[in-house]
């Protein structure tokens, strides 16, 4: 499904977006009220990434030895006043943070925005689909012809597709769509780097994971910190 209507995201203009992301910055700090400690890792989940099947399709192993294990799917102590079910995103320390009870988080690793490409705000998960359908916004052909068929038809669902096994669509709290996403992606060593132009991406089973955690709605918020 495509969302055609681009609107205004904290207070300022989206021009540009790769998945329906903008690539503007909103440089408002907000680290004092979001950001919490991360005191130790109570569990991490290094079997989590084998090879599974999903909706038909056999998503491969991730050599999860590979990626550094801070950047590993786990539980940590966490303390925030934010409530359960809110999602925290990191993008200097490049980790997402789900809200647990008790002071804890599942923690996420995630790959961010490159520099000029970075935003920082709040917003909702207003609709979440699995293996979504990837349409380029024409800026981006105009700068790699090559993607400049996807950009009316959509490139469809698949293990290659630019937003992975999952996409989360954040809206602001007027209910317009920020063309930022929380989605999935098939290049699992692009977690921990500043690679994408905007949207915050995790590897295909954590997206999953957390898909599976998310309930789409206003009580839902996101509160991405720089």
């Amino acid at each position: 499904m495509r969302i055609r209507n681009a609107f205004p995201v904290f207070g300022l203009i989206a021009t540009l977006a790769l998945a329906g992301c903008s690539t503007n910055s909103d440089r408002a700090s907000l680290e004092n009220r979001a950001a919490g400690p991360t005191v130790q890792t109570a569990q991490i989940f290094d079997d989590a990434y084998g090879v599974r099947t999903d909706a038909g399709y056999a998503l491969p192993a991730i050599p999860i030895q590979r990626v550094k294990p801070e950047f590993r799917r786990q539980i940590v102590s966490y303390e925030t006043s934010e409530r359960p079910g809110t999602i925290i995103v990191n993008t200097r320390e490049r980790h997402l943070y789900y809200i647990l009870p008790g002071g804890k988080a599942m923690r996420y690793g995630i790959g961010v925005g490159k520099q000029g490409f970075a935003w920082a705000g709040t917003a909702y998960v207003a609709w979440k689909q699995e293996w979504p359908t990837w349409h380029p916004p024409k800026e981006m052909a105009v700068r790699k012809p090559d993607i400049a068929k996807y950009v009316e038809d959509g490139m469809g669902p698949g293990l290659t597709n630019p937003l992975g096994a999952r996409a989360m669509y954040l809206f602001n709290e007027k209910g317009q769509d920020t063309l930022f996403r929380l989605h999935g992606t098939p290049e699992w060593a692009s977690i921990g780097t500043a690679a994408s132009s905007g949207c915050i991406r995790l590897m295909n089973q954590d997206v999953i994971d957390l898909y599976s955690r998310v309930r789409p709605g206003k009580a839902t918020k996101v509160i991405v910190i720089q």
